[in-house]
C-alpha cells in the first residue's frame, strides 16, 4: 500500500538537498533505505506510535532554531571516568578535541572511510537491523538516518575494551541540522562500554546498530544535553546472540523534544537485554521512550525500567511491548514506566504491551503516576529536612530503581550528581 500523499511530500520537503555517496557495500545500503523511505514516507501524528507526540518538529524542512547552551555551570558529563574521548561538532568528527582511538583498545573507523570497500563488517549489521526494526511498527526516521546519515563510526571489539569509549556530541550553531549512524559489533566474548553526552543540535536524528554476538557484553550509558530547545529523535537496534548482554541507561534532562527508539532481538538462548531510562522535565519539554523487545531464544531475560518527572506542564510518554515467540520458552520479561508529577498541570501518557505466543514464561508490565507521598515527605520534615531538599531525596529516590541498571559505581555516581544538580536549579 502507498504512503498518503502528505507523508511523502513531507519527506521530499525533508530530504531536498540531502544526498549520500552511491559507491561500495555503503552505497547499496543507502540506495535501499531510500527505496524503503519511499515506500513509508514519514511519520505523522495519527500514526499509532506517534498519537501521544507530534512528531512535526522532527520531519519538516529546516529545524526549528534552538540557542546555544551554556553548561559551564556543572561538569560535563562523565569527565571524571577514564575515556577515551571522540568529539563531533554539527555531526563532525574533530579530530583535534579527541583522542586517539587507538587508546580504546577496540576498532574505530570512520563511517565514511570504510563505506567505499566492498567488504567490511560492519556490511552486515548497517541497514540491516534498521531493517529488521521496521516490522511490525515502521521507523521512518531511523530509515531516514540509514540513508542520510552525514556522519557515524564503526566500533568493533573483539576482546575486552580498555576503556570505555565516550562520544561527545557538540552543538556548534543555533540551526545546526544533524545525521549520525553508528554500528557497534561485540564479538563473542568480548566486552564494550560506550558513552554518549552533549547537546549534538538544534536537531538530531541518531541511528545506533548494536550486534552482540554469543557471549559478548555491552553496555550503553548516555545523558542527554540540557539544551531547552532542542529536538532529538534517537534509536537503537539491537540483536543479541546466546548468553549475550546488553544493557542501555539514558539520563535525560530538558530538550523541547526527545523521543528515544528501542529495538531488542534476543535471538540466542539465554541471553539479556535491559534498557532504562530517568527523564527531569520543567516546562515545554516532551519526553517519549518507545521500545519494543522480542523473545526469540530460550530462557532469556528482559528488563524496561523508565521513570520520569515532569512540573510546570510537562510532558512524558511511555510506548513499550514486549513479544515473546512461539519457542521462546522460560521468558523473564519486566517492564515498569511510573512518572512523579510535581504539579497538576504535567501528565504522563503510557501505553504498555504483552504479546506472548509461548506458554511457559515470566512476563509482567505496570505503569503508574502520581504526586509525592505526603507522608514520607511529612517524615522527611518532621526531622528537621528543609521542605526542597526533602523533595529532593523523595525524586532521587523515586529515580533510583532506573539509575539501578548502571552497573558502574563511578558512571552511576555521575549521572546521580547531574540529576542532584538539575534539582537544585529547578527547586523553585
Amino acid at each position: 500500500m502507498a504512503a498518503p500523499q502528505a507523508k511523502l511530500d513531507a519527506l521530499a520537503a525533508r530530504i531536498a538537498g540531502l544526498s549520500f555517496p552511491v559507491a561500495g557495500w555503503l552505497g547499496a545500503a543507502r540506495a535501499d533505505a531510500l527505496d524503503r523511505l519511499a515506500a513509508m514516507g514519514l511519520p505523522g501524528k495519527r500514526d499509532e506510535y506517534w498519537r501521544y507526540t507530534d512528531p512535526a518538529a522532527l520531519t519538516g524542512a529546516v529545524p526549528l532554531a534552538a540557542a546555544l547552551f551554556d553548561e559551564s555551570d556543572e561538569a560535563v558529563a562523565f569527565s571524571g571516568i577514564d575515556r577515551v574521548k571522540l568529539v563531533f561538532v554539527n555531526g563532525v568528527f574533530d579530530t583535534a578535541q579527541s583522542d586517539d582511538p587507538a587508546l580504546a583498545g577496540v576498532e574505530i573507523e570512520h563511517l565514511a572511510d570504510a563505506g567505499a570497500a566492498d567488504i567490511h563488517w560492519a556490511r552486515e549489521v548497517y541497514g540491516v537491523l534498521e531493517t529488521r526494526g521496521q516490522t511490525p511498527v515502521q521507523r521512518p526516521l531511523a530509515t531516514l538516518a540509514t540513508a542520510f546519515a552525514t556522519g557515524g563510526l564503526l566500533i568493533r571489539a573483539t576482546g575486552k575494551a580498555a576503556k570505555p569509549v565516550s562520544l561527545i556530541y557538540l552543538q556548534g550553531s543555533d540551526t545546526s541540522d544533524v545525521i549520525l549512524h553508528h554500528c557497534i559489533k561485540v564479538e563473542s566474548g568480548a566486552e564494550l562500554t560506550l558513552l554518549e553526552n552533549g547537546n549534538a543540535a538544534a536537531r538530531l536524528t541518531m541511528v545506533m546498530e548494536v550486534e552482540v554476538a554469543a557471549g559478548g557484553r555491552f553496555h550503553h550509558i548516555r545523558a542527554q544535553g540540557r539544551a531547552h530547545q532542542r529536538h532529538a529523535a534517537t534509536h537503537v537496534f539491537a540483536r543479541l546472540g546466546a548468553k549475550a548482554l546488553f544493557k542501555s541507561f539514558t539520563v535525560t534532562a530538558n530538550g523541547a523534544l526527545t523521543r528515544n527508539d528501542a529495538v531488542i532481538e534476543l535471538v540466542g538462548d539465554d541471553a539479556v537485554a535491559h534498557v532504562a531510562g530517568a527523564a527531569v522535565g520543567d516546562g515545554a519539554f516532551h519526553h517519549d521512550d518507545t521500545v519494543f523487545v522480542t523473545h526469540q531464544g530460550l530462557r532469556c531475560e528482559s528488563r524496561q525500567v523508565f521513570k520520569k518527572v515532569l512540573k510546570n506542564g510537562a510532558t512524558g510518554v511511555f510506548q513499550g511491548k514486549i513479544l515473546v515467540k512461539k519457542g521462546a520458552q522460560k521468558t523473564d520479561g519486566y517492564q515498569i514506566s511510573q512518572a512523579l508529577l510535581l504539579d497538576d498541570d504535567s501528565q504522563f501518557l503510557a501505553k504498555p504491551e504483552l504479546e506472548i505466543y509461548a506458554d511457559d514464561v515470566k512476563c509482567s508490565h505496570g505503569s503508574t503516576s502520581g504526586a509525592i507521598d505526603d507522608t514520607a515527605l511529612f517524615y522527611l520534615r518532621s526531622r528537621g529536612v528543609p521542605e526542597k531538599a526533602a523533595q529532593s531525596l523523595l525524586v532521587l529516590a523515586f529515580l533510583a530503581e532506573a539509575m539501578a541498571e548502571i552497573d558502574d559505581a563511578d558512571i552511576a555516581e555521575d549521572i546521580r550528581a547531574r540529576l542532584e544538580s538539575w534539582l537544585a536549579r529547578h527547586e523553585h
